[in-house]
């Protein structure tokens, strides 16, 4: 079955810096632009590379923060992998994605030291109705690209600017490698700013995210990825998705989006 990247070559220099070539197939596919890429899967390999980059079992991510720098090429690209601030117990990590010579994508990423806080745990965000029993939505596919047919999505409840909908890919995020399930849904994150526009189709404005912010009070787990997700319009042309980010098992984060709303030509 086919994967939204295809591995060209990774190389380690001296200061531990990981440089890896990739290039994107027709899953990646945008939905603003058919030469570009989905930022969703964009998160996702970057993902992949933070995932194998330097491990530590006494560590695991917390928050990943992209900016959106400009259009994502499809084709051939570069992920520059590396740590900007080493520590025992926090560091910070930066992932730079490029093609054509021009920077992307800037991800930031703090890894963080885990430890058994089981006495002191607790969640305000509730328990969203699970996929199983959701109807198919087939509204989704009203959005071009190959990054949106390569997805199932089902929702129990979906409205103007507001809803729940869940999502799962049968796709690897590159292709011979297996994909980790925190990868896998990472990879899906960035769809939430297309699932309740606040706008009837065809839209007459568009809205286009510049970042994705995600925070996780654990990993996730299995094949299914829950949004559930507000879009908010101010009155000066910029707008704001957020999301509780949803596995089986439950709440584990957010997300935030910020939206430069645009009249369509």
């Amino acid at each position: 079955m086919a994967a939204y990247y295809q591995l060209i070559g990774r190389n380690t220099d001296t200061t531990g810096k990981v440089t890896t070539h990739y290039r994107s197939t027709i899953l990646a596919q945008g939905a603003w632009n058919e030469h570009e890429q989905h930022m969703a899967p964009a998160t996702g390999i970057i993902c992949a590379e933070l995932d194998q980059f330097l491990p530590r079992g006494d560590m695991r991510i917390g928050r990943i923060s992209l900016d959106i720098l400009g259009l994502i090429p499809a084709g051939e690209f570069s992920i520059t992998t590396r740590v900007i601030r080493p520590g025992k117990t926090i560091e910070l990590i930066e992932s730079e994605m490029m093609a054509g010579g021009k920077t992307c994508v800037v991800a930031r990423t703090w890894r963080m030291m885990t430890q058994n806080s089981q006495l002191i745990k607790g969640l305000e965000d509730a328990d969203a109705a699970g996929p199983e029993n959701a109807p198919i939505w087939e509204g989704i596919r009203q959005w071009p690209g190959g990054y949106i047919q390569s997805i199932e999505a089902r929702s129990h409840e979906r409205f103007t600017g507001k809803g729940i909908v869940w999502l799962r890919t049968p796709h690897d995020m590159v292709e011979g490698e297996p994909t980790s399930d925190f990868v896998r849904l990472m990879g899906m994150v960035d769809t939430a700013n297309g699932i309740v526009p606040r706008q009837d189709w065809p839209f007459s404005w568009g809205f286009p995210n510049l970042d994705l912010q995600i925070h996780m009070h654990r990993l996730p787990q299995g094949q299914w990825l829950g949004l559930e997700t507000v879009q908010q319009y101010g009155d000066d042309g910029i707008g704001l998705t957020s999301s509780v980010l949803h596995d089986i098992d439950g709440p584990f984060g957010r997300s935030e989006q910020i939206l430069t709303l645009r009249p369509m030509a």
